[in-house]
């Protein structure tokens, strides 16, 4: 865990919540009245490349309020969480310089924590151990690799995509070195100071209401060229982990004819409102944000 020496005494406006609450929408119009400047808190919105199916900003949103964190890297570019760490603190800071308000905005738990809270340390990498589970799941598929995660660390698990393999690979490498569950380890997150001070609010909604505008959002990047966005990715690896994002996963298979583009569609619905629900157990589980009900 880092030295609470790092901590700022600056304050932080954070708006949190699962995709489709709204949060872009609203985020724009409060940074509109008192001098905001928005940082992405967004593990997918950092590609290029993949605009439609992550909902970034439209050109006309990025030109009302300044962003960071947003079209930063390359798909087949590496990029850790430490590395967002380092990038949105520098955003912070010029956001400061310019005397206007740090806002944290999305919907990455990871990435969140990672910049009030700090990095999770845990046991070094393993190449070798690494390298076993990668042939392991070519093999045998990331499936049983995650239902080997369930087992030994359910409470990890639930947080994790059982299409990440670089997240699922490093909790059981964590669990065979330290013996110890990752999401165990993790709870140092919940020692002593954080890094920034900050005020968190997350936006929810009715379920079955949620449930309804991500239908109607995947349907409407449908119109404005999901599958074209898709087709232009088909030059990278799929291992890759941007190429495991949802929206882009269901249709690159479709391209690759495992199924036709209505199932596509219907997954893609199915898997961002799974996502979604994943979203709101993490956030739940911190008390100190204040949840909002748009409903």
């Amino acid at each position: 865990m880092e030295k609470k020496s790092e901590y700022r005494n600056e304050t932080l406006l954070c708006i949190l919540g699962p995709t489709a609450a709204g949060k872009t929408e609203i985020a724009l119009e409060v940074a509109s009245r008192i001098g905001g400047e928005i940082v992405s808190v967004d593990s997918r919105q950092i590609y290029r490349g993949m605009d439609i199916g992550t909902a970034k900003p439209t050109p006309e949103q990025l030109d009302i309020v300044p962003h960071y964190m947003i079209s930063c890297v390359m798909p087949d570019e590496p990029f850790s969480v430490a590395g967002y760490q380092k990038a949105a603190d520098k955003a912070i800071q010029q956001i400061l310089e310019h005397g206007n308000v740090p806002m944290l905005v999305g919907g990455s738990g990871m990435y969140f924590r990672a910049v009030v809270d700090g990095i999770f340390e845990g046991p070094d990498a393993d190449k070798s151990f690494r390298s076993r589970l990668r042939k392991e799941a070519e093999e045998s598929g990331v499936q049983n690799l995650y239902e080997r995660l369930k087992l030994i660390d359910p409470r990890a698990a639930a947080r994790i995509h059982p299409n990440d393999l670089i997240r699922i690979i490093r909790a059981l490498e964590v669990y065979e070195k330290s013996g110890k569950p990752i999401s165990e380890l993790q709870q140092q997150w919940q020692e002593g100071k954080t890094r920034y001070r900050f005020v968190a609010f997350g936006l929810d909604r009715a379920r079955a209401e949620l449930y309804e505008r991500i239908d109607a959002r995947v349907d409407e990047m449908m119109s404005r060229g999901l599958l074209d966005e898709a087709r232009s990715l088909i030059k990278y690896d799929r291992k890759l982990i941007s190429m495991n994002c949802f929206g882009y996963k269901e249709l690159l298979d479709h391209i690759e004819g495992k199924y036709d583009l209505s199932e596509a569609i219907r997954l893609i619905k199915q898997n961002t409102r799974r996502f979604a629900k994943r979203q709101l157990t993490w956030f739940k589980k911190d008390k100190r944000i204040k949840w909002i009900n748009l409903c």
